[in-house]
């Protein structure tokens, strides 16, 4: 088990900005996939964003608002959100594995998940 735990969810304006944070206890997980899904209810979780090394790669929801990074020596990984929608309300997860890039939009190739956390955006 790869513990997860997020932060930095909370509520904000249209065209506001927030800043998820993920950290991974127990074990250094440098060469695992990180990332970061969403989900509202009665819909299926949405891939949001994924990192290993470089770069990050997107779900065409965010492309051009959202970026990932990450902080290898604190095991973190983190979500920047701009220009926010009230679209982009959701329940957000992190979420860490060893799966191919090319598989990455689905929730299968994800095998940690945090509890989530609550992105709110009013209009």
């Amino acid at each position: 088990q790869v513990p997860l735990v997020e932060s930095g969810g909370g509520m904000v304006q249209a065209g506001g900005s927030l800043r998820l944070s993920c950290t991974a206890s127990g074990r250094a997980i440098s060469t695992a996939a990180m990332g970061w899904f969403r989900q509202v209810p009665g819909k299926e979780r949405e891939f949001v964003a994924g990192m290993r090394w470089s770069g990050g790669t997107y779900g065409d929801s965010v492309k051009g608002r959202f970026a990932i990074s990450r902080d290898y020596g604190k095991n973190s990984v983190y979500l920047q959100m701009n220009s926010l929608k009230p679209e982009d309300t959701a329940v957000y997860y992190c979420t860490a594995g060893t799966g191919d890039e090319s598989r990455w939009t689905g929730r299968w190739e994800w095998p940690y998940w945090g509890q989530g956390t609550q992105v709110t955006v009013s209009s």
